[in-house]
């Protein structure tokens, strides 16, 4: 017996939603029904796809060569049930968007769902790295990426740029400069994202490229955490330029060795962005 279409529809959709269970809801089946189907699956290709762990699901490197071509059929699938459906699949439907700006792509989801509010949205922050890989995994639809890698398999709108600034309270001393250097800030303790953020590359290097090494550094998971730290005394932040709007009442003084500017793009792969709710989400986030 030959796989099936519906066998690859739920191998597609349980790696898109990390979970059997999140699977059957998002395709209206039972659990039960998306677990046969993907043990059916592994039989006819006689090897393990998925493996269940302590942190979701993950896939077999048989699983990854699999996963491509089965999303790629979801894909093709959704744009035939559009034409299809015509208005109706605009105005309904689900949308996974992904990021590691903030503030573009909330910027960018709340006139969309002002377009479109009965579409049912799957929003998540990523470190750099993570946000990455998740698009080139295809497990989202879009994402709003500062300086994303040029590849043929993706479409690419930018959306803005911006460059790196520290970000201090009023009250402090350098807050009164027009531009500061890694020399100002060595004697003070520097908050950047995680380990694997764009932020953390660039800095790294900027300082490799200066001879000058910031002393005492503290890593966050997020822009609001890290915004959050400065307002309580903890340091001065690194981070891109009007990243959000929790920022307010923090001075922004550019920093002389990250002067470059980096472009935060909307991006998707290809046969996804023809789908009709990525299309306009493209479009309003890229206007």
């Amino acid at each position: 017996m030959r796989a099936n279409h519906h066998q690859f529809v739920a191998f597609a959709y349980v790696v898109r939603e990390g979970s059997f269970s999140a699977a059957a809801v998002r395709l209206g089946v039972t659990q039960s029904a998306v677990t046969q189907h993907i043990a059916k699956l592994e039989k006819q290709v006689g090897s393990q796809l998925l493996v269940r762990g302590r942190d979701g699901i993950s896939l077999t490197r048989t699983g990854q060569e699999f996963y491509g071509l089965a999303d790629r059929m979801v894909a093709l699938d959704s744009e035939i049930s559009e034409r299809l459906e015509g208005y109706e699949a605009m105005t309904l439907g689900h949308i996974k968007i992904i990021a590691n700006a903030p503030l573009p792509a909330l910027k960018a989801i709340s006139r969309f769902r002002q377009a479109y509010p009965e579409v049912e949205i799957d929003f998540a922050l990523y470190g750099w790295t993570a946000a990455i890989n998740l698009l080139r995994e295809r497990r989202a639809d879009v994402g709003l990426i500062t300086d994303p890698p040029h590849s043929d398999d993706w479409e690419r709108v930018m959306v803005q740029k911006n460059q790196y600034t520290a970000y201090l309270l009023p009250t402090s001393p350098l807050a009164k400069r027009d531009i500061l250097s890694f020399k100002d800030l060595q004697a003070e303790t520097v908050i950047l994202p995680e380990t694997g953020s764009l932020t953390e590359r660039v800095v790294r290097e900027a300082q490799l490229k200066s001879g000058v090494r910031l002393q005492r550094t503290i890593t966050m998971s997020t822009f609001p955490l890290m915004c959050e730290a400065v307002l309580q005394g903890a340091g001065i932040a690194i981070f891109l330029s009007e990243s959000g709007l929790i920022s307010r009442g923090l001075a922004e003084i550019p920093i002389a060795e990250l002067t470059q500017q980096h472009e935060t793009a909307v991006v998707a792969p290809k046969d996804r962005a023809e789908l009709r709710l990525v299309k306009a989400f493209i479009g309003i986030a890229s206007s």
